[in-house]
């Protein structure tokens, strides 16, 4: 962790982020991140059938 110190000597520590990735214009999205998304909204559209079955 990086600290600085502030105004009244204060101390103020920030967490070490790790590095971005920036992806090109051609670069695609893998399988498995494809997969996690088409399921999430499957599981979002049974969530959103069973509250409309049950009111």
């Amino acid at each position: 962790m990086q600290v600085t110190q502030e105004d009244g000597g204060r101390l103020n520590a920030f967490a070490k982020e790790p590095r971005m990735e920036v992806m090109g214009v051609g670069e695609t999205s893998s399988a498995n991140s494809r997969m996690l998304l088409i399921g999430g909204t499957v599981l979002v559209l049974l969530l959103l059938g069973v509250a409309v079955g049950i009111s």
